[in-house]
């Protein structure tokens, strides 16, 4: 190990112990504790865990207690085993009084589980939240729950949801305090509004095999989004999906940026997937991009380790391809910490957000970027609700930016969202399932 990696290693190490005292005590968050039980449960049983997601899956569709009851022990019948609260629950799903409070007791489970993730069912209800997260140091994004549309006129929908979303927030927050480690970094001002999109929803188009088509069709429904956040100085974040869109969604958004009317704003960003080997390719061209056309304010590059691991090595495995994502949670580890060196060299030509719940990943997009000399304002960290709340106050509490993502929407839309925070959380190599095991500091902070 060199001397420069030395000083890296012990920042990493420094910064890791600050903000693992800062995390708040479960005694002081009574239900995040009951849930951390829950999913040790649902993790410590792939079987368990595969049957009750396939539960949340289809809660939806029931339509009574007695349906969800029904459901919930048809899945948990095909059990080769049952941990003893669950047989308990099964044996008075046999009676009709027994499976109406079995159907309750579900799909009050299944609720609440769903507003630890999704913070309300429209952005009027969910102001709250934002409004409260600002107030303690927080800022956020809002996602607008709504994948793969089918037809036009789901399309036409959701931009329109989109753009109601960017009205209501560009209202509200210009009437929230102050918070100048959220509104300013060395590149100028930062909006407050914050809207996170996906072009799936934008077209029912987005066929591999026809990129133009769908690319052309997003285009329409993206282009008036990206006028009405510069009109009302609003910042919209192109999500990234499955691999199969991916190019199609970049060639999108940055042909738009590239256009004269959006030369001076709006501020905008795209994402890229660490968990993808070939992310450094499109790091590359993201960064080629940025120092050829250079915007005002710069583009903002969000990195996370990425949502579609099951989805991308099933489809690869269905169809006899290599695996594009990397399979060893340690190489996919290593290449984030690679690629948040590059983004952090790569400003002030872009806006760099972070997005992880791994202290060893937060704390080293940190170490790095102060030993390069830059502010800690000029390095945004992101988690998403539900799941990074303990690292998210941490973060506000240390000083540092830091936003949360928010999903808002009803629960039908949320179901394939909630299902992939679920695998998150639950993966037995997660951060925060090897935190609430006891798993030593030191080793959460060692270099992967």
């Amino acid at each position: 190990m060199d001397v420069a990696q030395q000083s890296v290693e012990r920042e990493i190490r420094r910064i890791g112990a600050e903000l693992a005292a800062a995390f708040p005590s479960a005694a002081r968050h009574p239900m995040r504790a009951l849930d951390t039980r829950a999913m040790e449960i649902a993790s410590g049983d792939r079987e368990l865990r595969a049957a009750l997601f396939r539960f949340v899956d289809v809660v939806p569709a029931c339509r009574s207690l007695d349906d969800l009851a029904r459901h919930l022990t048809d899945l948990l019948e095909q059990l080769p085993e049952t941990p003893p609260p669950i047989a308990a629950a099964m044996r008075i799903s046999h009676t009709k009084a027994g499976r109406a409070a079995l159907g309750a007791a579900a799909a009050s489970g299944v609720k609440h589980l769903a507003h630890r993730f999704i913070v309300g069912e429209t952005p009027a209800a969910a102001m709250s939240v934002l409004r409260h997260l600002w107030g303690h140091g927080v800022a956020s994004s809002v996602d607008l729950l709504g994948e793969a549309t089918v037809t036009e006129s789901e399309a036409d929908a959701y931009a329109r949801r989109c753009r109601h979303a960017l009205s209501e927030l560009a209202r509200d927050t210009s009437r929230w305090p102050t918070r100048r480690q959220l509104e300013r970094d060395g590149s100028g001002a930062l909006p407050r509004a914050n809207l996170s999109v996906k072009v799936s929803a934008l077209t029912p188009l987005l066929r591999p095999d026809a990129p133009e088509l769908g690319r052309l069709d997003a285009a329409r429904r993206l282009r008036p989004l990206l006028r009405d956040a510069l009109r009302q100085a609003a910042h919209i974040h192109i999500d990234m999906e499955s691999l199969d869109s991916r190019e199609l969604v970049l060639d999108l958004v940055l042909e738009l940026l590239s256009e004269p009317e959006f030369a001076a704003g709006p501020s905008a960003g795209v994402v890229v997937q660490a968990y993808l080997r070939d992310s450094s390719q499109t790091l590359e061209r993201i960064l080629t991009w940025a120092t050829s056309i250079p915007r005002t304010p710069p583009l903002q590059v969000r990195l996370v380790k990425g949502a579609y691991w099951d989805h991308e090595l099933a489809q690869a495995r269905q169809q006899g391809w290599p695996a594009p994502v990397y399979e060893d949670k340690a190489a996919c580890d290593r290449n984030f910490e690679t690629l948040t060196r590059q983004l952090l060299e790569a400003r002030p030509a872009i806006r760099v957000a972070v997005a992880s719940h791994n202290l060893r990943s937060v704390s080293h997009a940190i170490a790095v970027s102060r030993l390069l000399g830059a502010s800690d304002l000029d390095l945004e960290l992101q988690v998403l609700r539900g799941l990074g709340d303990e690292l998210q106050d941490a973060l506000a509490g240390k000083g540092f930016r830091v936003r949360t993502y928010c999903p808002v929407g009803d629960l039908i839309a949320g179901m394939a969202y909630l299902v992939r925070r679920l695998l998150e959380n639950t993966s037995n190599e997660s951060f925060l399932h090897e935190q609430a095991r006891g798993t030593p500091l030191e080793m959460l902070l060692a270099a992967p």
